[in-house]
């Protein structure tokens, strides 16, 4: 007996743009950061695409896989990088989830994309503070990574817009 598996044009896209995802989070991780945890995220780009052409569900798989294969290619799969990042991603494709909801409100990619980086780098500074350094020096980084994520959430945000306007043109 034979075992065949039936693909999608959906599983498919999530393939691809997961790969286009983890290719980013590949380049990125080895650019020098001044302060630990501080990374642009532009493989959250993907994901804000994701989430406003395809939908929730597709952006939920692609920055999952995201995580989980750009940890194993890299070496980090099980380390404390690779739990601040899930923690990451968790959050903030939750509270993309949750404002992707909201009745009448439409945040667009900006909105989006800043909403997802103060999720995210909020939910790796707790992560980092309950499991690695909990330390009362950690504080005091707290309103620089939030200033960088609303930084780079604005800066993803806009690269997004353009790319999705772009989209949209060509269709």
């Amino acid at each position: 007996m034979k075992l065949t598996l039936q693909t999608t044009q959906e599983d498919h896209r999530i393939a691809w743009l997961a790969a286009l995802a983890i290719a980013i989070h590949i380049a990125e991780s080895v650019l020098p950061t001044p302060i630990p945890g501080a990374k642009p995220g532009l493989a959250n780009i993907i994901t804000i695409i994701c989430l406003m052409q395809y939908g929730w569900r597709t952006a939920v798989w692609v920055s999952l896989l995201r995580v989980l294969v750009g940890s194993l290619l890299i070496g980090t799969f099980l380390s404390p990088t690779f739990a601040l990042s899930l923690a990451g991603a968790s959050a903030s494709i939750a509270v993309l989830g949750l404002a992707s909801r909201l009745p009448g409100i439409e945040f667009g990619a900006v909105g989006y994309s800043l909403l997802a980086a103060m999720a995210h780098m909020a939910a790796q500074f707790f992560t980092a503070w309950l499991f690695f350094i909990p330390h009362e020096g950690l504080l005091r980084l707290l309103p620089v990574l939030m200033s960088m994520a609303v930084f780079f959430g604005l800066t993803s945000g806009i690269i997004a817009h353009q790319i999705i306007v772009r989209i949209k043109a060509g269709r």
